[in-house]
C-alpha cells in the first residue's frame, strides 16, 4: 500500500525516490518524450474533468472555487479511485505534472484525496 505521495514536475528529472511515476495530466506535456518522462503510469481518469481545467486555465485566480470542484468530480470518481489506490499501491507515489506552479494546480488537492482514500480504508 502507498505510504507517501509527492509531487514534481515532469521536466524534473527522475530520481530513484520516486518510486511509482504518475503522469496525472489530462494532456501530454510539451516538450517531453515519453521515454525521457519515465512514466510508469499516463492516470488520466484522476484529472480534472475538460471542462474544469479550461475554466482554471481561463482565470488562474478562480482556483479557490476550483478546489471544491475538482474534490466533487474526485467524489463522483470515488470507485475508480479506490480501483486506481489498490492496483498501483507502492511505497511511495509521485504525481507528475506539467503545471508552472504546481502548488496552484490540481495535484495537490488530488494528493489531499488519494491520502484521504487511503486513511478510510
Amino acid at each position: 500500500m502507498i505510504h507517501h505521495f509527492q509531487i514534481k514536475r515532469i521536466y524534473d528529472p527522475p530520481s530513484k525516490s520516486d518510486g511509482l511515476r504518475v503522469l496525472a495530466d489530462r494532456l501530454w506535456p510539451r516538450g517531453v518524450s515519453k521515454a525521457a518522462a519515465q512514466i510508469d503510469l499516463w492516470a488520466k481518469e484522476l484529472t480534472p474533468s475538460n471542462d474544469l481545467r479550461k475554466w482554471l486555465h481561463e482565470d488562474p485566480e478562480r482556483y479557490d472555487d476550483f478546489v471544491p470542484r475538482y474534490q466533487a468530480e474526485l467524489m463522483d470518481r470515488r470507485a475508480q479511485v479506490d480501483e486506481f489506490l489498490m492496483q498501483y499501491g507502492c511505497p511511495v507515489m509521485t504525481l507528475l505534472t506539467a503545471t508552472k506552479e504546481p502548488s496552484r494546480g490540481h495535484l495537490p488537492v488530488l494528493q489531499a484525496y488519494l491520502e484521504q482514500r487511503i486513511a478510510q480504508s
